[in-house]
């Protein structure tokens, strides 16, 4: 039998070297073509290593916790039919002991990035035509089929809020998965002065590296400004079951946030902008990142041209970008670029913050937790669900006339939503 190797990924040209996690079979296992053997973590994302071809792992090259390179041989595979190999190691089997094959009617195989998908979405397989070898299907049918707009809105509708990371509790790898480990559990240890050290994982030392350049090389400054936030709970209230019927995804708010700063960034294009050396650089595009958490840490995932995106575009993009942030499963290529940032601590209680910048980014906008709070309007004392908005910005390009009245600018947007469709 021909021996296969297993390579790591081409990396972008910006990462040097990358971390092996867990691998997820043993040699003497069999394989299956495109079945995950192991992953692959870099400062900006975890990329998945496919077995190319059938067999069984002879040999593993670069164990997990492995500091490894673009196109670096890994593992080995003896190519040849998997019938009759060992399912965790050791000697094949009698060929005896073969599993009878499986019937023409059997069901698609889902691979198994696909399958989390699918079984996140309530997505049966048999339900997704796979369009890799042999039928089988891989993630980009899985995120397809849990995109489709289903027959039954209010079931596409519960399908998606099912996928959003922050419903499911993050995996917590065992030791001594290098990414991240679980926590010591104050209410086990008792009276014992215990101590833990974990590694910091490629991304989270990427996040530390790039703030700490943030706040050495801007003049951060970052101003505040209040929004009453009631017109767009009105409009959402009014038109979100029928948002969801025609569009298969929920109405929420970040969409009214990213349209109300695109409006801000086409009157305020300093805003948008960037250093270069000595040089300003204005982007004539608007490429909003959306930071989110995830068990891994901080990532910042980037809304292309969002500036001609629909608000269902927005809200479905955004529901994807956390999923996938969730399981480590955003490509290097969403990650990378952006011209401006949005932080939305709001969803974890959040009230007010100093969000800082995203380098070569020049400005990051912080949204908060809305609450109901006593304002004055029109001499009299009322109740409205107020937002606390705060931009961070690169003092060295951009002024305190620009930062402010941009600020105001989505604030009279958000006030007004009437704004964002007449282009006021």
């Amino acid at each position: 039998m021909a021996n296969i190797e297993v390579k790591v990924p081409e990396l972008s040209e910006s990462i040097s070297e990358a971390t092996l996690l867990q691998w997820k079979k043993q040699p003497g296992a069999a394989v299956v073509a495109d079945e995950i053997l192991v992953e692959v973590e870099t400062d900006k994302v975890v990329l998945d290593v496919p077995a190319p071809k059938s067999g069984v792992l002879a040999e593993v090259l670069a164990p997990g916790g492995a500091s490894v390179t673009s196109g670096q041989v890994i593992a080995r595979i003896a190519e040849g039919p998997v019938e009759g190999a060992a399912e965790s190691g050791g000697a094949p089997a009698k060929a005896s002991a073969a599993p009878p094959a499986a019937p023409a009617t059997a069901p698609p195989i889902a691979m198994p990035a696909a399958a989390r998908v699918l079984e996140e979405a309530g997505i049966a397989p048999d339900t997704v035509a796979g369009t890799g070898k042999g039928g089988r299907i891989t993630k980009a049918d899985a995120l397809a089929a849990a995109q489709a707009p289903s027959p039954t809105a209010a079931g596409a509708g519960e399908a998606r809020v099912a996928a959003v990371p922050q419903q499911r509790a993050p995996t917590i790898p065992a030791a001594p998965q290098p990414d991240f480990a679980a926590p010591i559990d104050p209410a086990a240890l008792g009276n014992n002065r215990l101590e833990q050290r974990v590694p910091m994982s490629r991304l989270r030392q990427r996040v530390a590296e790039r703030l700490v350049q943030s706040q050495a090389t801007a003049a951060i400054l970052t101003t505040f400004n209040e929004v009453n936030m009631q017109p767009v709970i009105e409009l959402r209230n009014r038109h979100k079951e029928r948002f969801e019927k025609e569009h298969g995804v929920k109405l929420g708010f970040m969409s009214f946030f990213v349209k109300a700063a695109v409006h801000a960034l086409k009157r305020f294009p300093i805003v948008n902008a960037s250093i270069d050396g000595s040089d300003i650089v204005y982007h004539g595009y608007f490429d909003v990142g959306i930071a989110v958490g995830s068990p891994r840490g901080l990532v910042v995932p980037v809304l292309r041209d969002a500036d001609v995106q629909t608000f269902s575009e927005i809200e479905r993009r955004i529901g994807d970008f956390g999923r996938r942030a969730g399981e480590g499963k955003l490509a290097i290529e969403e990650l990378t670029g952006g011209t401006f940032t949005i932080s939305n601590g709001g969803v974890f209680g959040s009230m007010l913050s100093t969000p800082i910048i995203n380098p070569p980014q020049s400005a990051i906008l912080g949204v908060h937790a809305t609450k109901d709070r006593p304002v004055a309007e029109n001499g009299q004392v009322v109740i409205r669900p107020m937002n606390y908005l705060a931009l961070s910005y690169d003092h060295r390009i951009i002024d305190g006339r620009e930062a402010v009245l941009f600020l105001v600018a989505i604030k009279e947007a958000l006030e007004d939503p009437g704004r964002l469709l007449l282009e006021m």
